[in-house]
């Protein structure tokens, strides 16, 4: 039997360079379509691990819907029904209030800033207070207590020129729900006649007592004619 380097009647010196040329391609092409996938299965393996992990993370935080639906309620019933038109109003009356309690001195407030997060709405306003630290804490403690909703979202302090007191930079977000106190209603608009229809008769107009004619005013040829 003939092999193929006997049919292509080559040299043995040629039959040595095809053999090395092949072994290279062959390394070349394991290098190239094989190697990349060495430890494929392991890197699936970890992907569908992670993939499970947050399935599960996912179907725990679903079996607590029941729970933060709760929590939401019993959020959305605190803080004090205040109408929407009065919530800037509201916040700067409190902090006056409480900084007047606790001796803090307000030197500025700035304009009341409101946004929104979807339930809530946020009322935000900056002050600069001058106090001793026992009063900051008082009138920030005072702020956040009950059911005021009211909470520091940043703060700076600074030592006054006399070295004595702080002054502080903070600033105070409030929520309010947002539909929990629906705005002052306006007049209600008058109901348009159906049409086809006589529009209501107005009503008659009530009678007025009788008018007696009012004596005439004295004149002074009538209070000569009656003094003797």
């Amino acid at each position: 039997m003939t092999s193929l380097f006997d049919k292509l009647k080559l040299r043995p010196f040629e039959r040595r360079l095809v053999v090395v040329i092949g072994i290279v391609l062959f390394l070349v092409a394991q290098f190239i379509f094989v190697w990349p996938h060495f430890g494929a299965v392991g890197r699936m393996d970890a992907r569908r691990s992670t993939a499970e992990k947050t399935l599960k993370e996912y179907n725990d935080e679903i079996a607590q819907t029941d729970k933060y639906k709760k929590q939401l309620a019993t959020l959305q019933t605190e803080g004090a029904s205040v109408p929407p038109e009065d919530q800037s109003s509201d916040l700067l009356r409190t902090i006056q209030t409480q900084s007047a309690q606790a001796q803090v001195s307000i030197q500025t407030v700035s304009k009341p800033f409101t946004r929104t997060n979807g339930t809530f709405l946020e009322q935000s306003v900056q002050v600069t207070t001058v106090s001793t630290e026992d009063s900051l804490l008082n009138f920030l403690y005072n702020l956040g207590s009950g059911n005021s909703l009211i909470r520091v979202r940043d703060l700076t302090m600074r030592p006054d020129q006399t070295k004595t007191k702080l002054n502080a930079t903070i600033k105070l977000v409030a929520s309010y729900q947002k539909n929990k106190t629906p705005a002052r209603a306006a007049a209600a608009p008058a109901t348009p006649a159906k049409p086809g229809t006589a529009p209501a008769p107005a009503p008659a107009p009530k009678p007025s007592a009788p008018t007696l004619p009012r004596p005439p005013a004295p004149t002074s040829s009538t209070l000569n004619r009656k003094t003797p």
